[in-house]
């Protein structure tokens, strides 16, 4: 495991496309604009910001940029969204504004300004879901009060071509980008050799994202690849947290005098897994009383 941990991170084609590659600022003042009401003037500056590691582990799937008095956070999912953005997002914003605010500035006694934070996750897997969702901070907190002293949104954005949200009508580089990955899957689907360069060539020949894929094809093939390893690596994680912890029922059993123990353990997981609080499931995996917790709050 020491070895994944010390990997070094490696970018999505979201990242290349809208951090690095020579085309980003533009993509990035793009996206901005369709975003706002309110368009950015004419020789605009973006201040690039990068945080490591605080939202997708060795996987860089994450950008955040400085414009007009605002940070921007931009996430995007391939597989399901995860619920648990909005506490992900303010340890992420945690650590912008420590790059942002000079460490002396932190103890003046005059109010320090701070850019608004706005955060985006933008959505393009093969599951069902909303064609936009906010989802806040509050919505975890175990004591619901009308109005919370501490509250983060984060707005999920549904970027698949078939739900036609209103943005890729005004960004052209996140509509031919959703268009791409939609491609992507089709020749995945199909289980075809080289799907990644197949799906290029045809992008290529319809014109979507034709300039940069023509400039990056390899890279861009690399990148793919990368992607497709995290997620899978992911999704390995979770069925091993699953299967480990239904050997783990049993000693549960015997501890909650249950014989059922197994079973209970089996009803937990499966409904973690249903609500996508994967998060949950790990710690309940190596954390006993914490599951005995989850296991009280689902009356199983």
């Amino acid at each position: 495991m020491a070895s994944k941990e010390n990997k070094k991170v490696k970018n999505s084609v979201f990242v290349d496309l809208f951090y690095e590659d020579e085309t980003a600022e533009a993509n990035d003042i793009a996206l901005y604009n369709a975003l706002h009401e309110v368009s950015l003037p004419e020789g605009t500056v973006i201040r690039k910001l990068r945080i490591d590691n605080v939202l997708y582990m060795n996987f860089k799937n994450d950008i955040s940029f400085g414009v007009g008095g605002k940070v921007l956070v931009f996430g995007e999912h391939q597989s399901t969204v995860n619920e648990n953005m909005p506490l992900r997002s303010l340890m992420y914003i945690g650590c912008a504004y420590e790059q942002i605010v000079p460490i002396r500035d932190r103890y003046k006694k005059k109010r320090v300004e701070l850019p608004k934070p706005e955060f985006y996750t933008f959505y393009n897997g093969k599951e069902k879901w909303e064609k936009e969702l906010t989802l806040k901070l509050s919505d975890s907190y175990m004591v619901k009060e009308e109005e919370a002293m501490l509250e983060l949104s984060v707005k999920v954005i549904n970027i698949n071509p078939e739900e036609e949200h209103e943005i890729l009508k005004k960004c052209q580089v996140l509509k031919e980008y959703g268009q791409f990955i939609e491609i992507i899957g089709k020749y995945e689907q199909q289980q075809s050799e080289d799907a990644y360069k197949k799906a290029i060539e045809e992008c290529i020949e319809k014109g979507i994202l034709a300039d940069y894929l023509k400039r990056k094809g390899s890279e861009v093939v690399n990148m793919l690849i990368a992607e497709y390893d995290y997620d899978l690596d992911i999704e390995v994680q979770r069925e091993e947290a699953y299967e480990s912890g239904l050997e783990d029922g049993k000693e549960i059993g015997k501890e909650l005098g249950v014989a059922e123990g197994k079973e209970c353990v089996n009803k937990l997981y499966a409904r973690l897994l249903e609500d996508k609080r994967f998060e949950d499931l790990a710690k309940s995996v190596k954390d006993m009383e914490y599951q005995e917790q989850l296991m009280k709050e689902y009356g199983i």
